[in-house]
């Protein structure tokens, strides 16, 4: 599998299992949403924006076009939280398949947060943005049981690839 192909199935996963967690996640309460939960971030919806705050600063880089990201421009309403994470993976989608499969490889100057630079190929900063999601993707389903959330849909990757390939 060549690279190019190898990162938008990444995305593509990425994409699915996001809308799995998401569906579920909507047909909580908004007091479930918020309900303090011990994790990295306390709450369903602090991850669920944190994970979203790091896709959307990730791309912003990866475009060339570093962005800032607001206090929280949804007001704590996970239904608009969501719908901008859907869009947003949308966008990660698109980008891969636009890109040209020899830029993958070659490396971006950018700084992060605290304005240190930093010199690293899109390949492996790509692998590093979906690994991330997929990592608070365990934590959003352990903060799902915790609230006592029965069926929770698998974000396996290899339950996608089998519905998928």
């Amino acid at each position: 599998m060549l690279l190019k192909e190898y990162l938008l199935l990444y995305a593509r996963y990425n994409q699915w299992a996001h809308k799995r967690l998401l569906d579920l996640t909507n047909s909580l309460s908004p007091e479930q949403h918020h309900a303090v939960v011990p994790s990295s971030f306390d709450s369903l919806y602090k991850t669920v924006f944190h994970v979203w705050g790091a896709e959307t600063l990730w791309l912003g880089r990866l475009q060339e076009a570093p962005t800032t990201l607001p206090d929280d421009p949804f007001g704590g309403s996970m239904r608009k939280l969501s719908d901008s994470l859907e869009s947003l993976d949308q966008q990660w989608v698109n980008w891969l398949a636009e890109k040209e499969a020899d830029k993958l490889t070659q490396k971006l100057h950018y700084h992060n947060k605290t304005g240190d630079p930093f010199y690293e190929s899109y390949d492996v900063l790509l692998i590093h943005i979906f690994n991330h999601s997929t990592y608070h993707n365990g934590q959003w389903v352990t903060m799902l049981r915790a609230l006592g959330i029965p069926q929770i849909p698998s974000t396996d990757f290899i339950a996608w690839s089998r519905l998928s390939l």
